[in-house]
């Protein structure tokens, strides 16, 4: 009986071990993924460049729908300088980097991104224009962006606190059909005025 426990005890150990191992090999090789990242993106999704979006906090689901956009080269792919790291100071765009990525890469980096804190951008902003966004965003885009598009877990990206040039540059990607877009979305966004979309996307880049 002894023999028996210990037995159980050596086979309950050694796969103890094993996941030990696995999570640490997990965590290696999410991290080594990461680093690429955090030259255009920052440490933990936070950066402060207009042009690259904030992605830490964002969801998994968001997150891996929008490296397949960019892997099929369905979003456009817009250059931009790496800011940090080994390859600073070089070019490159979504589509070349998400390219090189395996599904498990994705969702490793899904995962990860989707466990950090979204930071909002601190920027400048009109307060009279932003006001009149607040009442655009309440009566048409509340329903599916939750609480001032603060909300992760609607899957549609966070747009509160996100950086104003971005949101502009996607909102006109939208508008010209060269993003895909919900199709919840399309008749709302192409219904209102360019004064309504502008006012809108500076309501979110002001929320703090």
């Amino acid at each position: 009986m002894k023999q028996k426990n210990i037995g159980y005890a050596l086979l309950a150990g050694s796969m103890l071990f094993g996941l030990t191992v696995a999570s640490g090999a997990y965590a290696a090789d999410v991290n080594k993924l990461a680093e690429n990242c955090a030259g255009c993106h920052g440490a933990d999704g936070a950066n402060s460049d207009s042009h690259i979006p904030n992605i830490g906090g964002m969801s998994a689901k968001y997150l891996t729908i929008t490296m397949a956009h960019y892997k099929h080269k369905e979003r456009p792919c817009v250059e931009i300088e790496v800011q940090s790291g080994a390859k600073k100071g070089t070019k490159t765009d979504m589509c070349k980097v998400v390219a090189e990525l395996s599904d498990d890469d994705v969702k490793q980096l899904s995962d990860y991104y989707a466990g950090k804190k979204f930071v909002r951008a601190a920027q400048k902003f009109d307060a009279a224009l932003a006001a009149k966004g607040k009442a655009v965003h309440e009566k048409n885009c509340e329903k599916c962006h939750s609480e001032s598009g603060s909300v992760a877990d609607d899957d549609a990206g966070i747009l509160a606190g996100q950086k104003i040039h971005y949101l502009k540059e996607q909102t006109e990607f939208f508008l010209a059909e060269k993003r895909p877009m919900h199709k919840k979305m399309a008749p709302k966004l192409k219904a209102l005025s360019k004064d309504e979309v502008a006012a809108v996307v500076e309501y979110y880049g002001s929320l703090k």
